[in-house]
C-alpha cells in the first residue's frame, strides 16, 4: 500500500508562497532545468514556474501531464496558464510519504514495461539475456558457457541463467546451487513461458530484481532503486544512472554505489560499452554519460520520510483492515498530510530545541489540524523529526498542567445563572482533604495569591488557586465529564488535582480536546486518511468529515473570548514576539510541577496547534509553556497560519459593558469600561457609572 499527502492545489488566489511551491516540487523530485521537456521537471525564475507536470490517477478523475507557468506573487497565486490559455485549477501530483509493508520486507513500486525507459530495458537484454525474445525460457549456449566455468573450478559458479530463469529463481525457488535445483529452474522457466507473454515476463522481471537493501527492506525492480539511489523517477534516469543499476544485478552487495562507489564506477562503464557493442546508444552519447558522476542521493529517500506521521496513518489503518490486505492488496491511500506544513513545524521545532537545550536531552512532539475538518496536516513525534521511533505526539503521556483548566471554566459557563465572564472568583489560599491521601494545597505559580478577580481574566492568567475552587463549586465529576465531552477518551482521574491537569495524556488527547474548542463545541474525531483506492483505481472508501455537538455553542463562545486574553494579556502574550500584532489567535499556556512539562495549545482562523516539549526521563526542563512550547507554536504559526481567528458572535449572545475591576455593568467611556460577551440573561446585576452608556 502506497500512501500520499494531499495533493497541491493551484488556482489563482491560493495561498503558497514561491518558495514554498519550490520545496513542494524538490519533495516530489522534479529536476530542475533550464526549459521544461519531459514530465517532472521544473524551471523557476524567481516567482515564475514552468512546470511540466506527471499527471496522476485520483480517485474518480484524472489530472493530464502538461506544461504549465505559474506566476506566484508574495504570498498568492497570480495566474495559471497552459498553451496560452488560463487554467482555473491545477492539482500536482502527491507527494509519495510511505507506505504499509509486508512483514518479509520486500518493497518496490510497480511500473509498467510501457512506462520504464526503452533504453533501460534494451541495456538489460544486452546485459543479461541476449536472446531473450528467441529463447523458449533457457539458453543452450549460456548453460554450455556456465557448465565451462563449473568445470574450471571444480564446483558450480555460474548459472547461465536467462531473465525467464532468474525470475523463476527469484518468485519460486532457493538460492541453492545445486543440479537438481537447476533442473526445476529450467523446466519452471519453460512452462513460465508458454502461459505468458514475452513482455509480461520483462516486465515481471523489471519489478522484481533485486537491487540491494536498507536496513531490513530489501528493495526490489527499478523504479524503486531509481528513487533509492538517485531521487528520481524511472522514466526520468540518465543514461549513466540506468547503466548503474543494470551494471548492480551482478551483485547488488558488490557494486552497491553508496559502499563501494569505485567498483560501481568501473561497473557503470562496463555496461554503457555494451550498451554502445550491442546499439543501444551510440558512443557520442556513451562517452557523455562516461563523464557523468553517480549522482547518488545525498541520503537514502527510500525510508519513510516522515515516520511519525506514517505511524498516526498506520494506526488508523489498522484498525479498521487486516495486515494482509493492508501489505499486499496494492491500496493507494490519500492523507491530508501537508509538506509544507510539516517542513515549518520541523524547522520550529528545531531551533527553538537547539536554543533552550544544546545538550539533546529534551524532547518535543507538536500535532497541526484543520480544526474546521479534524485533519491532522502535519505531525512531529520527537527532537529528530525524521527518525522513527517512540511517537511522543501519540504514545508520550504526561500530567497536562493548566491545559485542563479551559475544561473547568467551560463547565461553569454552561450554567449562565451562576456564572459568566464578569464572575468574581477568589484566588486565595485553600486545603482539600482526599480521602486515602494527603491534604491537597495548590498554589499560585508565581506563589502568590490574588483576591477577587474576574473568571475571564483568572483563566488568561492562569490562576491555580481561583481555579481549583472554581472546581469544587462546579463538581470534579462535571469537570470530568466535560473533558470527556470534549474529546477526552483517555480515563480522568476524578480528583481535585484534575483541575490543575491530573492525570496522563498525550499531544493528540490535547489536540482532540482543542479541537472541539475551536471548532465551536463540536466534536470532531481526528482523521488523517481522506480517500482508499484499490489496485485499479477504483474508490474503495472515503473518510467524510463527521462531528456532533458536544458542548454549548454560547458557553465556547464565552471561553474563546477569555482565551484571546490569554494572548493579549495574559500567560501567552509573549507569541506577539513571532506574531503580527493585529493576528487574533486564542490559546492556553500548560506548566507541570517543576518545570517536567512545558505545554502550549492554540489556534488561529485556519489551524490548530498544541506542542509539548519534556524530557523522556520526566526530569526538570525548567521550562514553563511560555518559555518552552509557546516559543515552537507561535514560529510555526507565524509562518504557517494565512488567517486571524474571526470572532463571530452567536445567537442567544449579546455584549455588554462592564468595570474589569469589579464585574459590575458600566457604560463606554466609564473608568475600566470593557466590552464582553454575556449569554443573554447573565448579564451582571449591579451597575456603576451610568453616565455614558
Amino acid at each position: 500500500a502506497k500512501v500520499y499527502a494531499r495533493p497541491l492545489d493551484l488556482y489563482v488566489g491560493a495561498e503558497v508562497a514561491p518558495d514554498d511551491l519550490a520545496y513542494e516540487l524538490q519533495v516530489l523530485g522534479y529536476r530542475k532545468v533550464t526549459h521544461t521537456r519531459a514530465p517532472g521537471q521544473v524551471a523557476r525564475n524567481r516567482s515564475r514556474f514552468e512546470i511540466y507536470t506527471r499527471g496522476f490517477e485520483f480517485a474518480g478523475e484524472r489530472e493530464p501531464a502538461r506544461r504549465v507557468l505559474v506566476e506566484l506573487g508574495p504570498t498568492r497565486v497570480q495566474s495559471i496558464s497552459s498553451d496560452g490559455r488560463g487554467v482555473d485549477l491545477m492539482r500536482l501530483d502527491p507527494v509519495q510519504i510511505g507506505g504499509i509493508y509486508p512483514s518479509h520486507g520486500e518493497d518496490r513500486l510497480l511500473v509498467r514495461l510501457e512506462d520504464a525507459p526503452e533504453t533501460l530495458w534494451q541495456t538489460l537484454l544486452a546485459v543479461e539475456d541476449r536472446d531473450f525474445y528467441q529463447h523458449w525460457g533457457f539458453s543452450i549456449s549460456g548453460i554450455a558457457r556456465a557448465a565451462y566455468s563449473n568445470m574450471r573450478s571444480g564446483q558450480v559458479v555460474a548459472g547461465g541463467s536467462t531473465i525467464t530463469q532468474q525470475l523463476v529463481k527469484n518468485y519460486y525457488l532457493t538460492p541453492e546451487r545445486t543440479l537438481v535445483r537447476k533442473l526445476k529452474e529450467v523446466i519452471m522457466a519453460v512452462l513460465l513461458e508458454l502461459h505468458y507473454e514475452k513482455d509480461q515476463i520483462l516486465e515481471s522481471y523489471i519489478n522484481e530484481v533485486y537491487l540491494g537493501q536498507e536496513g531490513p527492506r530489501a528493495i526490489h525492480g527499478f523504479a524503486l532503486a531509481a528513487r533509492h539511489y538517485f531521487d528520481t523517477p524511472l522514466e526520468q534516469l540518465g543514461l549513466h544512472q540506468q547503466a548503474l543499476l543494470v551494471g548492480m544485478i551482478k551483485g547488488p552487495s558488490l557494486y552497491n554505489p553508496q559502499r563501494n562507489p569505485e567498483r560501481a564506477l568501473a561497473r557503470r562503464n562496463v555496461v554503457l560499452d555494451v550498451m554502445v557493442e550491442q546499439g543501444v546508444i551510440s558512443e557520442e552519447h556513451a562517452l557523455v554519460a562516461r563523464a557523468m558522476p553517480l549522482g547518488l542521493n545525498s541520503a537514502p529517500r527510500i525510508r519513510d520520510t516522515f515516520p511519525a506521521y506514517l505511524d498516526l496513518v498506520r494506526r488508523q489503518l489498522r484498525r479498521e483492515y487486516r495486515e494482509e490486505d493492508l501489505t499486499t492488496l496494492g491500496l493507494s491511500i490519500f492523507t491530508a498530510f501537508d509538506p509544507i506544513l510539516q517542513r515549518k513545524l520541523e524547522q520550529s521545532t528545531t531551533s527553538v530545541l537547539q536554543q533552550l537545550d544544546k545538550g539533546g536531552e529534551m524532547q518535543s512532539a507538536s500535532i497541526v489540524t484543520r480544526f474546521d475538518s479534524g485533519e491532522v496536516a502535519a505531525l512531529v513525534g520527537g527532537r529528530r523529526v525524521s527518525y522513527a521511533g517512540f511517537n511522543r505526539a501519540l504514545d508520550a503521556r504526561r500530567p497536562a498542567g493548566s491545559l485542563l483548566k479551559p475544561a473547568v471554566y467551560l463547565t461553569a459557563l454552561e450554567r449562565p445563572r451562576y456564572y459568566s465572564l464578569a464572575s468574581v472568583l477568589r484566588d486565595t489560599p485553600l486545603s482539600i482533604t482526599v480521602p486515602g491521601s494527603d491534604t491537597w494545597q495548590p498554589r499560585n505559580f508565581d506563589r502568590k495569591a490574588h483576591g477577587d478577580v474576574l473568571l475571564y481574566r483568572a483563566l488568561a492568567n492562569s490562576y491555580n488557586l481561583a481555579t481549583a475552587r472554581l472546581g469544587q463549586e462546579v463538581g470534579i465529576d462535571s469537570v470530568a465529564d466535560m473533558l470527556r465531552r470534549l474529546g477526552v477518551e483517555r480515563p480522568v482521574p476524578e480528583v481535585p488535582a484534575l483541575t490543575l491537569g491530573a492525570g496522563e495524556y498525550s499531544p493528540m488527547d490535547m489536540t482532540a480536546m482543542y479541537q472541539t474548542i475551536a471548532s465551536g463545541g463540536f466534536r470532531t474525531p481526528l482523521r488523517s486518511i481522506r480517500d482508499i483506492v484499490d489496485a485499479h483505481g477504483e474508490p474503495l472508501r472515503r473518510y467524510e468529515l463527521q462531528y456532533d455537538r458536544g458542548v454549548s455553542l454560547q458557553a465556547v463562545y464565552l471561553l474563546q473570548y477569555a482565551m484571546l486574553h490569554t494572548m493579549k494579556e495574559g500567560t501567552g502574550k509573549s507569541a506577539y514576539q513571532y506574531l503580527p500584532g493585529d493576528m487574533l489567535v486564542a490559546g492556553k499556556t500548560g506548566t507541570t510541577n517543576d518545570g517536567r512539562d512545558s505545554w502550549f495549545a492554540g489556534f488561529s482562523g485556519d489551524l490548530l496547534t498544541v506542542s509539548w516539549v519534556g524530557r523522556d526521563d520526566n526530569g526538570s526542563t525548567g521550562l514553563t509553556g511560555s518559555s518552552g512550547a509557546l516559543k515552537i507554536w507561535a514560529r510555526f504559526m507565524a509562518s504557517a497560519s494565512q488567517r486571524s481567528l474571526v470572532y463571530n458572535m452567536p445567537d442567544g449572545v449579546q455584549t455588554q459593558w462592564i468595570d474589569s475591576s469589579n464585574g459590575f455593568s458600566t457604560g463606554k467611556g466609564c473608568p475600566n469600561a470593557t466590552m464582553m460577551p454575556f449569554i443573554k440573561g447573565s448579564e451582571p446585576d449591579r451597575s456603576t457609572c451610568l453616565l455614558y452608556t
